[in-house]
């Protein structure tokens, strides 16, 4: 049944792989070759990361099937950590290249724009709390200064107090009010 349906129509072999190993676990008692010729189906470099990850530990596999699951595993790696600096590697290799099928870009597409959505909404989470953060800020400048007023305002007239903005004629006028009322402070009326 597996055979009918041609390779070039899955685009990721996670369905296939998972159908395999329900079918080994449970029949136990095939023989080794019997499973190498189910595993055979199973195209390494169309299975996921997280089909990857349980395929190199799964026990009822062949170990032909394992080693090549992780050979390819650390093609992926290798790619993603070379980055562009390896490209001229990967099209002279004709096994890097076949890494790089045009079904296997088309996965590692579903997976980055998995990723990309999931890093979105971490982003908008971050957001929404540095939003609350903000308001909560802001709430508590305006319980410390006191009846609504806001920062600046409040700093403005307290600079204003100081008569720095007054002019030399605002000066002498406190001084002058400064007289007066000590010389009214002391007289006898």
């Amino acid at each position: 049944m597996i055979s009918v349906l041609p390779d070039y129509a899955r685009v990721i072999d996670d369905g296939l792989y998972r159908a395999i190993d329900i079918y080994l676990k449970a029949h136990p008692m095939l023989s080794e070759h019997e499973c190498k010729k189910l595993c055979k189906f199973i195209d390494c470099q169309k299975l996921s990361q997280e089909a990857c990850n349980h395929a190199a530990q799964n026990d009822r596999l062949p170990v032909q099937m394992t080693v090549q699951v992780l050979y390819f595993e650390q093609l992926r790696l290798k790619n993603a950590l070379c980055g562009s600096c390896g490209d001229t590697q990967k099209m002279s290799s004709g096994v890097t290249s076949a890494a790089m099928s045009p079904r296997d870009t088309y996965a590692s597409l579903r997976r980055e724009n998995r990723e990309l959505k999931l890093e979105i909404s971490r982003m908008r989470v971050r957001l929404s709390d540095l939003e609350k953060e903000q308001v909560f800020m802001k709430q508590g400048m305006i319980d410390k200064t006191g009846q609504g007023k806001t920062f600046l305002t409040s700093l403005s007239r307290g600079i204003g107090r100081f008569g720095i903005f007054g002019g030399p004629s605002h000066g002498k006028r406190r001084k002058s009010e400064g007289k007066t009322a000590r010389s009214r402070r002391y007289s006898v009326s």
